[in-house]
């Protein structure tokens, strides 16, 4: 059975994500037929709007999608598979059609929505939650850095919201997510199988059932909530550099940044620098600038040539082993210590090994 089922219905292209056992993660397969769906109802006249959902085990909505399918990430990367490669110019690319397609794109984003979730539904034109939507950048916990789109998208949370965001991989409720920007409705899951039914329908017109869409949506809208943004994160993480961030957190007596601190000590400082990096750059950068400067990081991430790193020995990997292969959770960072971090170590990840005309996202603009 295909991991994407994608059906129309009078001028509504409706794409679900059938694969509940990983929490919908996205495989190469999935990135590809995404793609050429959502390029083909792009030139098909006839489809005036797309709305994407994901399925759980439970039946249809529940969970959005989990990100990239880490476990894939993994066995690539022991073997050598050039799979790996390819798996993240096709989803980048995948990215940048979303965030510039033309029609109305609904994201249905119940249940969990991360990393690859993100990049597949941040680029929407209406992002809906629900009250049991988990919405997350959880990478910098394997190793890696806020990527599809991440560097793009964080830094227009208000504030200094994205990079703490991007940094942690704090998990935000819908309501959380609509008051970060990272959302534009919450809803109550209950109504959801009523929307999707009005996107159905065979009767309606295709503008009239966006209108009934958009106003049900409208109507049953929940209230942001901004209860989790501490005052502290701001003046905090608006510093450029990760070893100043940790200071004030370590001097500060509240909850929240003891919470952080001790948050951020479980993850790689190395890879952390580099998210910081890649988000206050981010920040200054169009989306297609953005996401060249993610594969090159990512690039870098699998084969860090400056270090001498490969395959086990990247931080990436070994992150992936601590927390999804081996769960012991107990991941050998190296270097084990912020103080430890060099500019030598983290601007080479900036370096693209690719001239500009060789580079695998050559070809995307805007």
């Amino acid at each position: 059975m295909s991991n994407i089922i994608s059906t129309k219905s009078n001028g509504i292209g409706l794409i679900t994500l059938q694969r509940p056992e990983a929490i919908n993660a996205l495989s190469l397969d999935m990135v590809l037929n995404l793609t050429t769906t959502l390029m083909e109802w792009r030139a098909d006249p006839d489809v005036k709007a797309v709305a994407i959902r994901g399925s759980s085990k439970e039946g249809e909505f529940g969970n959005f999608c989990a990100g990239g399918d880490i476990r894939f990430f993994y066995n690539a990367a022991i073997s050598g598979d050039r799979d790996l490669d390819t798996f993240f110019t096709e989803e980048y690319k995948l990215n940048h059609l979303i965030f510039n397609y033309p029609k109305p794109y609904i994201a249905f984003m119940d249940g969990i929505v991360m990393g690859g979730g993100m990049g597949i539904s941040q680029g929407a034109s209406l992002r809906v939650v629900t009250e049991r939507s988990k919405v997350a950048m959880p990478e910098t916990n394997i190793g890696l850095f806020p990527d599809v789109g991440g560097g793009y998208f964080l830094p227009k949370c208000p504030g200094f919201i994205g990079e703490y965001l991007g940094l942690t991989g704090k998990v935000l409720t819908g309501q959380q997510a609509l008051a970060a920007n990272l959302a534009d409705f919450a809803i109550n899951s209950d109504g959801l199988a009523n929307l999707w039914a009005i996107l159905e329908s065979k009767t309606e017109t295709a503008q009239d059932k966006l209108e009934k869409c958009v106003q049900t949506i409208r109507l049953g809208s929940l209230k942001k909530d901004e209860g989790w943004i501490d005052t502290e994160i701001h003046s905090t993480f608006e510093n450029e550099e990760l070893s100043t961030i940790m200071r004030i957190l370590e001097k500060s007596e509240s909850d929240w940044a003891k919470k952080t601190y001790s948050m951020l000590s479980k993850r790689s400082p190395l890879m952390m620098s580099v998210s910081l990096k890649q988000i206050k750059l981010g920040r200054h950068m169009s989306l297609s600038e953005e996401l060249k400067l993610e594969r090159t990081l990512v690039q870098h991430c699998f084969y860090t040539k400056h270090l001498d790193r490969y395959r086990e020995k990247t931080e990436t990997v070994e992150g992936i082993r601590a927390l999804v292969i081996d769960k012991d959770n107990s991941p050998n960072w190296q270097p084990t210590k912020i103080s430890e971090i060099t500019s030598d170590m983290i601007d080479p990840f900036f370096v693209s090994p690719w001239s500009e005309s060789e580079h695998p996202l050559s070809e995307l603009s805007s």
